[in-house]
């Protein structure tokens, strides 16, 4: 067994280092970029046209009426009139989609992740010391 610790142990410390290193800038990082992208909200949208387009009005929490104008193309099946539910950003209603928005945050997940290898490299080491 003491062969093992011998060649596992060097390892176990250099892969703490590459989770530990990372992993804990990356999940403050991806914490921030969480925090500065808000919560999505719901509205319900009519449909209205003006000229040649077809624009959404919507009204935010706050009662702020919102309005944005699209080409016919990009609106096609809208009929004038018709209640779509609208997505917006609280803190950015500018920011709104038709479709449900993905919550991910890739450099939160892959800061987990390095920082899980780290801390279960740490145990492990800590363990083969004690054989």
């Amino acid at each position: 067994m003491p062969e093992l610790a011998d060649l596992l142990g060097p390892i176990l410390e250099l892969m703490s280092w590459i989770g530990f290193v990372p992993g804990i800038p990356l999940i403050v990082a991806g914490w921030i970029i969480a925090r500065r992208r808000g919560p999505w909200n719901t509205a319900t949208a009519e449909v209205f046209e003006a000229g040649g387009f077809k624009g959404f009005r919507w009204s935010d929490d706050t009662g702020a009426p919102h309005a944005s104008l699209h080409t016919a193309d990009q609106t096609t099946g809208l009929e004038p009139g018709a209640e779509v539910v609208l997505y917006y950003q609280a803190r950015h209603p500018a920011r709104w989609s038709i479709v449900q928005p993905r919550h991910d945050n890739p450099v939160l997940t892959i800061g987990w992740i390095l920082t899980s290898v780290g801390i279960v490299c740490t145990v492990v080491g800590f363990i083969l010391m004690m054989f």
